[in-house]
């Protein structure tokens, strides 16, 4: 058992990215993709937080900008995937392998799709719910445009995303949940669930306060893109695509859905 409670907290940083900052009672903190360097500088400052590590998911630049200044002054570790596009890290991780933050254990998942290197990171946190760092691959009511992976292998990320317990807590790195519900309810007008996270997305709007983190149970009934077996979204996804909905498999209704948001 870990010695003191673990918090994730968001900075805020651009328009609308996450840097997740994991913390503990010691006032230690590591940061989950680091796309700002001053903006976690000013929060560690302001917290009394000790930088003790860095976790990356993928190379996009807002996702990694702020790396080589955090670990200017600071011998730190730099977890991440093997990707020549980013030069500051020190530890390459892959599916499989394991890590320890605040002795608490935490596993690489490989989630490719919004890019060929893509790495998600799962933490066994002291209450036994799983806390999921996902980056890029899956959103709240949504999921990431895919760049120089595929929409096969982020269809089949979110299928493994999608096997862990539904009381997985899912840490996002973007604020896309208002845009990512208004796609849903047009993918599935008569979805109550839907309807009702937006009233609730809504409200924490005006308060200018985070939609995340989500879980896999919410997910399972707002995401079109984790419900791409139910008969209402292949028959909507065919029907805005133009294409045959008696032929259309799963991958074939991610693939068709994913081209939808594209353009919506």
């Amino acid at each position: 058992m870990p010695e003191s409670t673990v918090s994730v907290l968001p900075i805020y940083a651009y328009t609308d990215n996450y840097i997740w900052c994991i913390t503990n009672d010691n006032h230690q903190a590591w940061v989950v993709d680091p796309g700002h360097a001053g903006v976690v500088e000013d929060y560690l400052s302001s917290n009394h937080l000790k930088l003790k590590g860095i976790l990356v998911t993928h190379h996009h630049w807002d996702h990694i900008t702020g790396i080589k200044e955090l670990i200017q002054n600071r011998d730190i570790p730099v977890y991440g995937p093997d990707s020549d596009k980013i030069s500051e890290i020190t530890n390459t991780v892959s599916e499989g392998d394991q890590l320890c933050i605040f002795d608490l254990p935490v596993s690489i998942m490989e989630v490719p799709g919004h890019t060929k290197d893509h790495i998600a990171y799962l933490m066994q946190t002291s209450n036994d719910s799983p806390t999921l760092f996902c980056g890029d691959t899956l959103f709240s009511a949504g999921c990431g445009r895919v760049f120089d992976g595929s929409a096969e292998l982020l269809f089949s990320s979110l299928n493994r995303i999608n096997q862990l317990p539904e009381d997985t807590q899912v840490f996002c790195t973007h604020e896309y949940t208002t845009a990512n519900l208004k796609f849903a309810l047009a993918v599935e007008p008569d979805n109550q669930a839907i309807q009702k996270e937006i009233t609730r997305v809504n409200q924490l709007d005006l308060t200018s306060c985070p939609s995340l983190p989500t879980t896999l149970k919410k997910e399972r009934k707002i995401n079109p893109f984790m419900r791409c077996a139910q008969q209402s979204v292949q028959r909507n996804v065919a029907l805005a695509q133009k294409i045959g909905a008696d032929s259309l498999t799963e991958k074939d209704c991610f693939i068709a859905l994913r081209r939808w948001k594209d353009t919506f």
